[in-house]
């Protein structure tokens, strides 16, 4: 990827670390032309956001009790201890507003052309996931000046909550291009490697977005009669996704073009491990191994040797003893390793290098509804959608690389034996809560469950938000989701956000601000 500053130039096309670099090519050499068609510009851009899922992915499995070191590794102290500096994260901020430079083109160009309306509308909806990546993980972003390019390259911060209210109604504005195009170009699966064109699942998913943003901000008080009315318009007829968005442009086991989550935490194309620094944190490996919730389905299918019970377990900060990886197989691979030249695919989250990358899975869209109707902004039933998104994860994670639910697995026989291996747990038997505090306990858990190592960011923004899954500071790995060298002085020992990236302090230094990782909140964390 160009690493230019985001703010000097009109980037056409974004290769992160993991992407697939060979897919959907544009010149991006500066002393050549520069003007390429939007429909060519889209889809690299939306491969693009799907590496960016992975970085996202890593950034909220480190600080949201996913990711823990392994044994035999050093020189992690800044992540063990919470002491981040602002060079740690400013791959995420600069990648992203590359990213979202690519959208900008893509609506610059189609702005008022009905034939391209689809076109548009796809990048006002990938813009929103963007901007709200970033308000997420850093606050009050760069959001009306940015993407300016060489006319501003110093571009003020906005209002956190001031950018959130109008992602949401740019998500609005997507929907309406859609529903109010007379003639557009449709899109397909190789100008659409999420949805392959059907604008209606496109809908659905600035739809949940939308669903997602209103109920991160649900709690805050400065913001109510935005949700109340915001909620009371939301199309309910259009409903969200019923099915993982993911993005698959023909990933294939070769330089370049392999999933982004597999070549980052499963093999390289030469059949080295991608990474032998990270294992689990007992405290997400508790939640299928008995020592807070049994899941002997989907912990078979996520961990190496979870049925063996000895699968590489740890708490992150314990250097003592640490357990290394199993010789030659990451943990959240559960194929097989024969040789550098042989190593099959799989169910779980490492399916294998052809496998496509999540971007939302359903299983978020029926826990985000639970969640509404509980609070009193959707009808429905909770406890019909907090099951639905039990069994959408268990759905996904029994997928293999095409997609399709392996004829060895039974999602309905798995689901039904882990509501009665948790018969006495409200946490899965939600219909046992017998207050709200509980169920919604009960929905941010499994929804914590349901992204581990998928989504992990949306686990880690939940937890800042609700506090749940429960964390016990004074207890064990299992317990506690903090490093056991923390350094925070919070009561749950956690880091509360990253900072501002050292690229903006050298390039937006009057702009810049300067941020406590353990006292500065994110405006929608209560905590």
């Amino acid at each position: 990827m160009k690493k230019n500053h985001i703010y000097w130039v009109l980037s056409l096309l974004l290769l992160a670390t993991s992407s697939c670099n060979d897919y959907l090519d544009i010149n991006t050499n500066p002393n050549s032309a520069t003007v390429v068609s939007a429909p060519l510009v889209l889809p690299q851009a939306i491969v693009g956001s799907a590496s960016l899922s992975v970085s996202y992915n890593n950034y909220g499995g480190h600080f949201g009790g996913y990711l823990a070191n392994a044994g035999g590794f050093s020189a992690f102290g800044n992540l063990l201890n919470y002491n981040i500096t602002p060079i740690d994260y400013n791959g995420l901020w600069v990648n992203t507003y590359d990213n979202l430079e690519d959208y900008k083109y893509v609506i610059t160009q189609t702005e008022g052309l009905d034939e391209q309306s689809y076109y548009n509308a796809v990048a006002k909806i990938m813009t929103a996931l963007n901007f709200q990546r970033l308000v997420d993980a850093f606050g009050d972003v760069p959001y009306s000046e940015a993407l300016g390019g060489n006319g501003n390259r110093t571009p003020k911060y906005d209002s956190a909550p001031v950018i959130y209210q109008d992602l949401v109604n740019q998500l609005d504005n997507a929907i309406a291009i859609i529903n109010n195009a007379k003639s557009p170009i449709a899109l397909n699966s190789s100008s659409d490697p999420m949805f392959g064109g059907n604008m209606t699942s496109w809908k659905q998913f600035a739809n949940t977005l939308k669903l997602r943003m209103l109920i991160r901000v649900s709690g805050v008080s400065s913001l109510s009669s935005f949700v109340t009315t915001k909620f009371a318009a939301l199309d309910r007829t259009l409903g969200f996704i019923t099915t993982d968005a993911i993005v698959n442009p023909g990933y294939v086991k070769q330089d370049g073009k392999q999933n982004p989550l597999w070549n980052s935490w499963g093999y390289t194309v030469a059949g080295a491990l991608s990474n032998s620094s990270r294992i689990p944190t007992q405290f997400i490996y508790g939640f299928y191994k008995g020592q807070k919730l049994t899941d002997n389905g989907r912990g078979a299918v996520i961990f190496k040797n979870f049925s063996a019970g000895t699968t590489p377990v740890n708490q992150l900060g314990n250097e003592v003893n640490a357990p290394t990886i199993i010789t030659n197989y990451p943990t959240w691979y559960t194929g097989t390793y024969s040789s550098a030249s042989s190593i099959s695919n799989s169910l779980g989250i490492l399916k294998g290098p052809s496998m496509g990358q999540p971007i939302m899975l359903a299983a978020e869209s029926y826990f985000l509804q639970a969640e509404a109707q509980l609070k009193g902004f959707l009808t429905g039933d909770v406890t019909t959608s907090f099951n639905q998104g039990i069994t959408q994860s268990f759905t996904y994670l029994y997928k293999d690389v095409t997609n399709v639910v392996s004829s060895t697995k039974n999602v309905a026989t798995d689901v039904a034996a882990y509501k009665t291996d948790n018969a006495g747990s409200y946490l899965v038997n939600i219909n046992l809560a017998t207050t709200n505090a509980q169920r919604l306990e009960a929905i941010i858990t499994q929804k914590y469950i349901a992204v581990n190592m998928i989504n992990s960011d949306e686990g880690w923004n939940e937890f800042r938000r609700t506090g749940y899954p429960v964390t016990n500071p004074a207890g064990n790995g299992y317990t506690n989701i903090a490093s056991n060298k923390s350094n925070s002085t919070r009561a749950d020992k956690m880091i509360t956000r990253v900072l501002y990236p050292s690229s903006e302090q050298s390039y937006n230094a009057a702009n810049y601000r300067p941020i406590n990782q353990f006292a500065d909140l994110i405006f929608w964390d209560p905590n």
